[in-house]
């Protein structure tokens, strides 16, 4: 039997999740939560086969989430499952030690495949994933976005996504100043001057949802 943590800030999908492994005799979706922090906890507290794990969460995001799990427990897969296509955030939670990714947009078959390969020791890539993961090893200039860290990138997503900055440190749960450090950061690296460039670079590179 299959342990899982699920760990994604929306009840209705969440109880969509449960659903499904209800009736999938070798998952057992033991607990669950919204929240960063919670997962954490959780996540501390038992021995899991595998943890579902969204990159929006409150608190604490996914990306940091993962970081820290790997941390603790290096061998504990966790399979991202997001509402952000792959070419946004795929690449990023592979290179943190993510067992694979997946977007919600993905049937149920694909999630329990996905599932029982990575609880088995195994990683999981779509085709679409597996074309971009050969891209980045054998693509050419880096692209200006894989400069960021996790925290800039998320700013830099919430900035795309026409948010202002009060907005984006609420969502964040961190200061308008330290949001407004970041953004300075992130146009830094990036080597743009405004807000309106970093939509069309967006743009340019296909990063909005």
């Amino acid at each position: 039997m299959i342990s899982l943590l699920i760990a994604d800030d929306h009840n209705i999908f969440r109880d969509g999740l449960k659903r499904i492994f209800a009736d999938t005799p070798d998952i057992q979706a033991k607990a669950e939560t919204g929240s960063g922090h919670e997962a954490l906890e959780l996540m501390r507290g038992e021995d899991w086969d595998t943890v579902l794990l969204d990159i929006n969460l409150p608190g604490k995001s996914g990306l940091e989430v993962l970081k820290q799990i790997k941390m603790e427990k290096p061998d504990l897969p966790v399979l991202i499952l997001s509402m952000y296509p792959e070419e946004q955030y795929a690449l990023r939670t592979i290179k943190l030690g993510a067992a694979g990714y997946l977007s919600k947009d993905a049937d149920a078959d694909e999630l329990i495949m996905a599932i029982r390969k990575t609880a088995a020791g195994g990683k999981y890539a779509s085709r679409t994933l597996a074309d971009h993961l050969l891209h980045s090893l054998y693509g050419n200039a880096q692209q200006r976005h894989a400069l960021l860290s996790d925290r800039e990138y998320l700013v830099f997503r919430h900035i795309v996504a026409g948010k202002s900055l009060t907005d984006i440190a609420q969502a964040l749960s961190l200061s308008i100043k330290t949001i407004s450090t970041y953004r300075a950061r992130l146009l830094e690296k990036m080597g743009l001057a405004n807000n309106a460039e970093l939509i069309r670079y967006a743009l340019e590179h296909q990063l909005f949802d």
